[in-house]
């Protein structure tokens, strides 16, 4: 037999070649842009080895074995599961439908407002849902005795906080 004919690689031999060339890919273009589907890898295994149907097959296996997620453009995501996939896509669909954005807390002063345990949730509620308040603060943390409240106009908050706990 020819030593210069190489047989074809084990299952997991492709599977590793083909998470280098994904990850490669990746690296390269930022995401995958050319792998959809297991054929798409064909050229670079029959680089190295002869082309041959158990060839294909065994790279179907490979892609097959690795059950690789795919984005809505239907190529092979490399660094996460179905699993992880499926919840991301949850996850965007919740942020998405709640309005959310990624709001910066660097020029936020804080406040922290002293209060009875007993009354921090509906305390929190009400500032969440007075007319007075809301646009003097940005959110409200909860701690043990009390509430944090970040605000890019402190003195303003402080005067307004001030004004109601003197009501009377």
């Amino acid at each position: 037999m020819d030593d210069t004919i190489r047989r074809n690689p084990s299952r997991k031999e492709c599977e590793k070649a083909i998470r280098r060339i994904l990850i490669t890919e990746i690296l390269e273009n930022g995401k995958n842009k050319h792998f959809r589907m297991a054929t798409d890898f064909i050229t670079y295994f029959e680089a190295l080895y002869p082309p041959s149907d158990s060839l294909t097959k065994q790279v179907q296996r490979a892609v097959k074995a690795m059950n690789m997620p795919k984005d809505e453009d239907g190529f092979f995501i490399i660094d996460r599961t179905p699993e992880q996939v499926a919840q991301d896509k949850e996850l965007h669909s919740l942020l998405e439908h709640a309005g959310a954005r990624v709001e910066s807390l660097d020029d936020c002063e804080r406040i922290f407002l002293a209060l009875d345990p007993d009354y921090r949730n509906y305390i929190t509620y009400r500032i969440s849902h007075s007319d007075t308040l809301r646009d003097k603060y940005v959110t409200i943390q909860e701690t043990n005795n009390g509430l944090i409240i970040y605000t890019r106009e402190k003195k303003k908050l402080e005067q307004v906080l001030q004004r109601l706990m003197l009501l009377g």
